[in-house]
């Protein structure tokens, strides 16, 4: 159940079973109109590992990054910020990918017996800016939740900042198509409880490494325009990481040598803010079965 503005929220769903009306509603609702324009104003907070140790020396200042897919439980006692990284098509088109999600989500939203009460919908039309030549970014592309306060910051994350093990977490999103055990699942990545990361594992097969191999020769501009669904609205690094994933495939292009024993790669705080294994840990990982 929908809930905006402290109201239920309803249409007529009989005319749109795929939740078409209704997202086109949400996006129109004023209060949710309002929400994203202030949204949009807020200056946005760019994260450095660097900036964050001279900036912020409370020992209560505790963040994480996540990747889209995946997946952590915040207790704001034990972590102050959750950053999560989302991307989002840039432009709306009906008959693309974009739209038809984010009516899936809504339709799911509306069909579930919990409330849900929306505050914010910057997406789609919402989350869209184009440059001089008409080429349409998104707005923003990642975001900075605050546990403790609910406060939402529009943020950018350089890869200082994006936590441990950065590089086996973007493989893990892009190949977990092939593991079955993570069919429809959001991937295990940060354990409030402990405050750890403890990423669990996921296999892929010699595919990735052909792949690997095979694009691992082309220029920058044919690996941007062959492997990013909007080449426009990239990031600078994008293919930089991308290469990077590659590079670690052809180094290891078996999943075992990463997930010994299929246990997950762990990592915990220091008292600086960094990520480090904890003691033994470094053992297990490098064993080879």
């Amino acid at each position: 159940m929908i809930f905006v503005d402290g109201l239920p929220f309803s249409t007529d769903s009989s005319a749109s079973p795929q939740g078409w009306d209704t997202l086109v509603a949400l996006l129109e609702h004023p209060a949710l109109v309002e929400a994203s324009n202030s949204f949009k104003a807020i200056s946005e907070r760019r994260f450095s590992v660097r900036e964050e140790s001279v900036l912020d020396t409370s020992p209560r200042s505790k963040w994480v990054y996540l990747f889209q897919r995946e997946y952590a439980t915040v207790d704001p006692a034990l972590v102050d910020h959750g950053n999560y990284n989302t991307g989002s098509e840039s432009q709306e088109n009906l008959d693309g990918y974009s739209f038809p999600l984010g009516a899936k989500i809504v339709e799911t939203l509306r069909k579930r017996p919990e409330k849900f009460h929306i505050r914010t919908l910057c997406i789609l039309g919402h989350n869209t800016r184009r440059d001089p030549e008409g080429n349409a970014y998104p707005s923003f592309n990642g975001f900075m939740i605050g546990t403790s306060t609910g406060s939402i910051t529009p943020a950018i994350f350089d890869k200082t900042s994006r936590c441990p093990d950065e590089v086996v977490r973007r493989i893990r999103v892009s190949v977990s198509y092939e593991d079955t055990s993570w069919k429809g699942k959001l991937l295990e990545t940060y354990d409030t409880q402990t405050d750890h990361f403890k990423i669990a594992p996921c296999c892929w097969t010699l595919q990735q490494l052909h792949f690997a191999l095979s694009l691992q020769r082309y220029s920058d501009s044919e690996i941007l325009l062959m492997c990013s669904t909007s080449p426009s609205a990239e990031n600078p690094d994008f293919v930089e990481n991308m290469r990077r994933q590659w590079d670690y495939l052809i180094k290891h292009p078996d999943w075992r040598e990463t997930f010994p024993m299929k246990q997950p790669r762990i990592f915990e705080r220091t008292a600086e803010g960094g990520w480090r294994k904890p003691q033994g840990a470094d053992t297990l990982m490098n064993r080879r079965f």
